[in-house]
């Protein structure tokens, strides 16, 4: 790194940790450098160890911990079969949640001379989102880079403008500059995330639409009732977290003497709830949902003229 990169790296350092707040905007102008190389520090920031955290919404900060805070590391260790225990916990999170390898990363960065290192799995995901929350608050455009679409079944890039994450953390809401309408994107499906040096030239059309619990969007609800097997409610939260609270207990039929759930809600695309069904058609039952029952007669129908 050049004497002048290393004179604003080592400014920037002292304006993130010193009694003035500076917003992004503001660093960049007393830097004279652009959004994309802020964030570009604020990366290197991370990777080097230090703590970034948000102000006020747009005020990046380098958090100082108090003398007075004994280390982390002293305070609780973890032996082999407790390491075991603790990473068998996060893994029963949904595979896709981010949060779980926010919460494996946090740990073996404390822990990183006990065996639950080993257990970690890399950072991709939360690099990913750290990135795409600095282009939040930046107002900053992005490139989601190799993109895997679950639609069109291709892989490209998209120049997009991202303004919020499902409550999950597992999707970002942006706007797709070439479609001109706003989309979610799987976040493990991001290959990586690139700052561009442009802001939001669209924000007014930033608009988030309702996600189901099979997390799909869309702007029409959907009723359905559905009757599953109790392997069939395991296997849904399991995969959907969020259908926990639709989910209750009800009585068997006569030709199904084992204990059954009933899932009660709107959805928002008959695909991700059709996909499931589809899946366990011996352990689920349509109760109600007409729109749901078309789209897997026509997908059955469609697949068995193929075969």
């Amino acid at each position: 790194m050049d004497q002048p990169k290393i004179e604003r790296l080592l400014k920037l350092i002292q304006m993130m940790s010193g009694s003035v707040y500076y917003t992004y905007d503001q660093l960049c102008e007393k830097l004279g450098i652009s959004r994309r190389s802020i964030f570009r520090y604020v990366d290197t920031f991370r990777q080097a160890g230090f703590t970034v955290s948000k102000v006020n919404g747009n005020v990046p900060r380098l958090v100082k911990m108090s003398s007075a805070t004994p280390d982390l590391d002293k305070l609780v260790y973890f032996s082999d079969e407790e390491a075991f225990l603790v990473n068998s916990l996060i893994d029963s999170l949904d595979s896709t949640n981010n949060l779980k390898n926010n919460l494996k990363n946090k740990l073996s960065a404390v822990y990183d001379c006990t065996s639950l290192a080993s257990y970690t799995s890399n950072r991709g995901n939360a690099e990913k989102i750290e990135n795409l929350e600095d282009a939040i608050y930046g107002k900053c455009k992005v490139i989601l880079r190799s993109y895997e679409s679950g639609n069109s079944h291709t892989v490209r890039d998209y120049t997009v403008e991202p303004f919020a994450f499902t409550s999950d953390a597992v999707d970002v809401w942006a706007y797709d500059i070439a479609a001109g309408f706003c989309k979610v994107f799987k976040i493990s499906r991001i290959g990586s995330v690139e700052f561009l040096e442009e802001s939001w030239g669209h924000e007014r059309e930033h608009r988030k639409r309702e996600v189901d619990i099979f997390r799909m969007s869309g702007d029409t609800p959907i009723p359905i009732r559905l009757r599953m097997t109790a392997f069939a409610k395991n296997l849904l939260l399991e995969e959907y977290p969020l259908s926990a609270g639709f989910l209750r207990e009800t009585e068997a039929p006569q030709d199904a003497p084992q204990a059954c759930w009933l899932l009660e809600t709107d959805i928002r695309s008959v695909y991700g709830a059709g996909r499931f069904v589809m899946g366990l058609s011996s352990e689920v039952r349509i109760l109600e949902g007409e729109a749901l029952r078309e789209y897997i007669r026509s997908e059955v129908k469609e697949h068995l003229l193929e075969i």
